[in-house]
C-alpha cells in the first residue's frame, strides 16, 4: 500500500493548488494491536456495506449508486471538522478555476452555517458587492429553490452560471425584520487580488483581498508602482488583511517573504513528526526597511492570518486593528483520479515562526482599534470565528471567539486606517510602532516540537 502526500493550501472558503505526489511505502510488519485494529475496522466496513445494499435494494425509490457513495464520502468528511470536505468533479474544476483568480459567477465567498449559506465576504468590483451584499448575511434561498438541505457545493454550483443570466437571492440580515430580495446579473468575475493607492501623500497603502495565484506578483507590481511614485518621500506601507479570508499557503509564504529579509515565515505540523515542514524567507525586502503596518480584523482568516503571524513575530510590522479569525489548520487537496473529484482534508495545524499556534484563538493585534458602527448594522459586525464553529480542531482551553469586522465604506471614518497613518507620520507614538526592519528578527522558533 502506498501513501500519497500533497502539496499544502489552505483557506477559510476554498484553495487549490498544482498537486505533487509523494510515495511513502509503509511498513509490512504489524503487530497484534494493529491486527486487531485492522479486524474492528473491517467489521465496520461490513456494515456500511450491509447499509449500503439495504438502501440501494430497499429504498422507495432506486437510488443512484454513484451518489450514494459520494454522499457517503461527503459525510465522512464533513463529520471531521469545519474545513474537510468532497468535492466531486466538477467542484474540483471550478476550484482549481478560482484559486487561479478568475471564475464565473456573482463574486461571494461563502460557507455553510446550520443547513445555510452564510457570505464570509463580497469580493470586490463583482456583482456582489456593488449590490450591497454583506458578510454574515444569510442566503436562505436561491431563485425559488431554498437552500436548505443542499451542500455547500450544491449552493455554490447553483450561483454560477452563464454571463449575463440573472439569480435571485432571499438574504436574512441581522437587524433587518423582513427577508431581503436581491437579483444579481452573473459576470465574469476577475479576481483583483491587490489594489494599491497613495495615503496622505507620501504613505503606500495595499490592500490583499484574497490570496491566488497572482497575489505575489500584484503585490510586487503595487511596491514597484508606490516606490516610483513617491520616491524618497515614501514614510512606509499600510498592508490592509481586513475581511482577507484567505487562499493559498505558498502565496501566503512569498507574501510574507516580501518584507523579511530571513528567518521562519511559518511551520506546518501534521500527525507524524517527520510530516512537519518550514518555510523561510530569502534574503531581500521589497520594502527597503520602511516601515509596515498591517491591518487586521475578525474576517481576516488562514493565508491572511500566516502573514500577520509572520510579521508580528518578526517585529517587522505593528499590527493595528481586532483579533483575526483563528483558522490555524491546513488543508490539502487530494485528487481522486480522473473523473472522481477530489477530497480536501484537515491534514496539518500551522504554527507562526514563534512556535504559536493560533487555531480557534486568532492574531491580537499589537494595537486594538474598534470602529464605529452605524446604528442598523451594529448588530452584524463582530465574525464569531474559528472557535464557534461546530467541530472545530480544539486548541486548549483558552479558545476565543468573535471580534469586530466592519470596515467603513468612507475612508474618513476608518479609525485604524488613521491610527496607521498617524503612526507612521510620527502624531502618535506607540512601544508597537513600526520602525525599519529588525535585524535581530527571530531565526530559530522556539518551542517547535511537532504536536
Amino acid at each position: 500500500m502506498m501513501r500519497k502526500v500533497s502539496l499544502i493550501v489552505l483557506s477559510a472558503a476554498a484553495g487549490a493548488a498544482l498537486t505533487l505526489f509523494v510515495t511513502q511505502p509503509r511498513s509490512m510488519t504489524m503487530g497484534s494491536s494493529a491486527r486487531a485494529a485492522t479486524s474492528d475496522t473491517y467489521r465496520q466496513l461490513n456494515l456500511f456495506g450491509d447499509v449500503f445494499e439495504r438502501v440501494r435494494t430497499d429504498y422507495v425509490e432506486k437510488p443512484d449508486d454513484s451518489k450514494l457513495v459520494e454522499l457517503a464520502i461527503s459525510g465522512m468528511l464533513t463529520g471531521l471538522d469545519p474545513h474537510s470536505s468532497y468535492m466531486d468533479a466538477k467542484s474540483f474544476r471550478d476550484m482549481q478555476v478560482q484559486t487561479r483568480g478568475e471564475f464565473g459567477g456573482l463574486g461571494i465567498e461563502v460557507t455553510m452555517e446550520d443547513g445555510l449559506v452564510k457570505v464570509v465576504s463580497p469580493i470586490d468590483d463583482t456583482p456582489a458587492s456593488k449590490a450591497g451584499i454583506l458578510a454574515n448575511d444569510i442566503i436562505t434561498n436561491l431563485d425559488d429553490e431554498a437552500v436548505q438541505g443542499l451542500t455547500l457545493n450544491q449552493a455554490v454550483d447553483k450561483m454560477r452560471g452563464p454571463i449575463g443570466t440573472k439569480i435571485r437571492l432571499k438574504i436574512i440580515r441581522k437587524g433587518q425584520d423582513n427577508p431581503i430580495d436581491v437579483t444579481l446579473v452573473r459576470d465574469n468575475i476577475r479576481v483583483r487580488s491587490v489594489r494599491s493607492r497613495i495615503e496622505s501623500d507620501d504613505v503606500a497603502y495595499i490592500r490583499i483581498t484574497t490570496f491566488n495565484e497572482q497575489t505575489t506578483e500584484g503585490l510586487k507590481k503595487s511596491i514597484s508602482d508606490l516606490q516610483s511614485q513617491l520616491g524618497d518621500k515614501l514614510k512606509g506601507y499600510i498592508i490592509d488583511l481586513r475581511n482577507n479570508p484567505g487562499g493559498l499557503l505558498e502565496e501566503a509564504v512569498t507574501v510574507s517573504d516580501a518584507f523579511l529579509d530571513r528567518g521562519e515565515i511559518v511551520s506546518t505540523r501534521g500527525r507524524n513528526a517527520e510530516e512537519t515542514q518550514r518555510r523561510s524567507a530569502h534574503p531581500g525586502d521589497l520594502t527597503k526597511g520602511k516601515p509596515v503596518i498591517v491591518l487586521t480584523n475578525g474576517g481576516s482568516a488562514s493565508a491572511s492570518e500566516i502573514v500577520a503571524g509572520a510579521l508580528q513575530d518578526h517585529k517587522r510590522a505593528t499590527l493595528i486593528g481586532t483579533r483575526s479569525f483563528g483558522k490555524g489548520s491546513v488543508q490539502t487537496i487530494i485528487p481522486l483520479g480522473s473523473g472522481n473529484g477530489a477530497l480536501r482534508l484537515t491534514t496539518a495545524r500551522y504554527y507562526t515562526p514563534s512556535g504559536r499556534s493560533i487555531q480557534a484563538k486568532g492574531i491580537v493585534p499589537d494595537i486594538e482599534v474598534l470602529q464605529d458602527v452605524p446604528d442598523e448594522l451594529k448588530s452584524r459586525t463582530d465574525t464569531k470565528g474559528e472557535a464557534s464553529l461546530r467541530g472545530h480542531l480544539r486548541n486548549g482551553t483558552d479558545e476565543k471567539t468573535g471580534s469586530q469586522s466592519y470596515v467603513p465604506p468612507d475612508t474618513k471614518n476608518d479609525k485604524a486606517l488613521k491610527m496607521a497613518d498617524d503612526l507612521l507620520h510620527g502624531v502618535k507614538i506607540n512601544a508597537s510602532s513600526p520602525s525599519p526592519s529588525n535585524k535581530a528578527a527571530i531565526e530559530k522558533p522556539a518551542n517547535k516540537a511537532a504536536n
